[in-house]
C-alpha cells in the first residue's frame, strides 16, 4: 500500500466518500470536531462569506492566455482553445466563472479542488469538468504518481492520472494532499460553532425570563398556574409587547436583567468573526464586519484583500494550469488579471498614469489599454485640456 493510500485510509477518505459526499472538512486525527463537514462549516456565516468573497472575486477577474516569445515578450492569444473556453464556458453546463468559483470554494473548504481536463480526439483542449472532492479517492502508484478515482455517485468509478486533472491544493502536510485550514484551526472553528449554538439555544429556549411577579405569602399550585397562564395570554409574545400590566393583591413586577455572561455572548460572536477572517486572510470589512471600521481602513481593505489574499491564490491557479493544461515546457500561460483590484481610487490611478506617461514608461494608448479601452483612432488627437468652450473664447463676447 502506497503512502497516500495509507494516509487516505487513516483520514477516513473511503468512509467519507461512502457516507457523506459533502466530505468532512476535518478528518479523524486531523482535528475532526463533532463531525462538522465542509457543508456544515458554511453554516458559520463568516466561513460562507469568506469563501464566497475569495471564490467569486477570482471568478470575476479576466482570465487571459498569453504566448511568451523567444525574446521574453508576452502576446495575448484570444484564439487559443483556453481563451475560447473562458469566453464560451468550460462545458455545456458551466460558464468559466461558475467553474472557477466551485473550484476555488472546494479548495478553501476541503483543502483540495479537482477538475477533469476534457480533450478532443486530437488531444486539443475542450473544457473542464469540476468534481466535488467528496467523490474522489486518492492513491499513490508504484511510480510515485497520484491516481484519482472519481465516483459518479451511481456506483461507477473512473481513474484519472496526474496530467488528466487539475488539482488545486491548500497547504499540505505531505506535499500531495491539501489540508483544510478549517482542520488546522479546529479549536478556533469549534469555539465559534459552540458560541453560535449557545446563542441559538438561548434565543430558542428563552432561558432568561423577562421578569418576575412577586406575591406576598404562599400561592397554591393551581393559583400559580392560573396566574402564569393568564399573564402569558395577556402579555406574552412580540405582538403584545408594551401592553399595560395591572397587578393587585400586593403583587409586584420586577424586570429581569440579562446576566453579564449572556451580555458577553454578543461580543464573543463578534470576536469569532475576526478569528475566522484571519483563517482566510480576508479583511473584516470585505465580509461586512464594520465594528472597527473607519473611512481610511475601509478604503484600503480592497487593496489589502487583493494583495495578500487574492494574488497568492491567483498565482497558485496559474501555476496549476501551467503544470497540467499547457504542454510541458511550452510558451503558453494563463493569467488572472487582478489589475482592476490593484488600481486604487480614480485620483491615485490617474496620477500614476500621468507619471508613467511623463517618464516614458507608457504611452497614452497603453494607458487606454490598461483601462480596458481601445487605442485612439488614427489621426484623432486629444482635445487640449483647457480648451475654451465655443462662443466663450478669450476676447469674444457671449452674444
Amino acid at each position: 500500500m502506497g503512502m497516500i493510500e495509507r494516509i487516505a485510509g487513516w483520514a477516513g477518505y473511503e468512509k467519507r466518500a461512502a457516507e457523506d459526499p459533502s466530505w468532512p472538512a476535518l478528518a479523524p486525527g486531523l482535528g475532526y470536531y463533532a463531525g462538522l463537514s465542509a457543508r456544515a462549516a458554511e453554516n458559520l456565516s463568516t466561513v460562507l462569506a469568506c469563501t464566497n468573497a475569495i471564490a467569486t472575486a477570482l471568478a470575476y477577474v479576466p482570465a487571459l492566455v498569453y504566448l511568451r516569445d523567444g525574446e521574453g515578450n508576452r502576446i495575448e492569444m484570444p484564439a487559443h482553445p483556453m481563451g475560447k473556453i473562458v469566453r464560451g464556458g468550460v462545458n455545456d453546463q458551466m460558464t468559466w466563472p461558475d467553474f472557477l468559483e466551485h473550484f476555488v470554494a472546494s479548495t478553501l473548504l476541503t483543502g483540495n479542488g479537482l477538475a477533469v481536463i476534457l480533450r478532443r480526439g486530437n488531444g486539443q483542449l475542450a473544457g473542464f469538468r469540476w468534481v466535488p472532492w467528496g467523490m474522489v479517492t486518492v492513491a499513490e502508484l508504484s511510480s510515485g504518481r497520484l491516481a484519482y478515482d472519481v465516483s459518479d455517485g451511481r456506483g461507477n468509478t473512473r481513474r484519472y492520472l496526474e496530467g488528466e486533472v487539475l488539482h488545486l491544493r491548500d497547504r499540505t502536510d505531505d506535499g500531495k494532499i491539501g489540508r483544510s485550514r478549517l482542520s488546522r484551526a479546529a479549536d478556533t472553528v469549534s469555539g465559534v460553532t459552540a458560541a453560535n449554538r449557545h446563542a441559538t439555544a438561548f434565543l430558542d429556549n428563552g432561558a432568561a425570563p423577562s421578569g418576575v411577579i412577586e406575591v406576598p405569602g404562599t400561592m397554591k399550585p393551581e393559583q400559580r398556574a392560573t396566574l402564569r397562564e393568564g399573564f402569558q395570554a395577556r402579555h406574552g409574545g412580540a405582538g403584545k409587547a408594551g401592553s399595560t400590566l395591572i397587578l393587585d393583591g400586593g403583587m409586584k413586577w420586577t424586570a429581569s436583567q440579562i446576566s453579564p455572561e449572556d451580555a458577553e455572548l454578543l461580543e464573543t460572536r463578534k470576536f469569532g468573526v475576526i478569528e475566522l477572517c484571519r483563517l482566510f486572510q480576508v479583511p473584516p470589512p470585505i465580509v461586512q464586519a464594520y465594528e472597527n471600521n473607519t473611512f481610511t481602513n475601509a478604503a484600503q481593505a480592497g487593496l489589502w484583500f487583493a494583495t495578500f489574499c487574492l494574488a497568492p491564490w491567483a498565482r497558485k491557479i496559474e501555476a496549476e494550469f501551467a503544470r497540467s493544461v499547457f504542454p510541458s515546457g511550452g510558451s503558453y500561460e494563463l493569467e488572472l488579471d487582478l489589475s482592476g483590484f490593484l488600481r486604487g481610487d480614480p485620483a491615485t490611478r490617474w496620477a500614476a498614469h500621468k507619471i508613467a506617461i511623463d517618464t516614458g514608461v507608457l504611452d497614452p494608448d497603453e494607458v487606454r489599454q490598461v483601462e480596458g479601452w481601445n487605442p485612439r483612432p488614427a489621426g484623432r488627437e486629444p482635445a487640449p485640456i483647457n480648451e475654451p468652450a465655443p462662443g466663450n473664447a478669450e476676447g469674444q463676447a457671449d452674444g
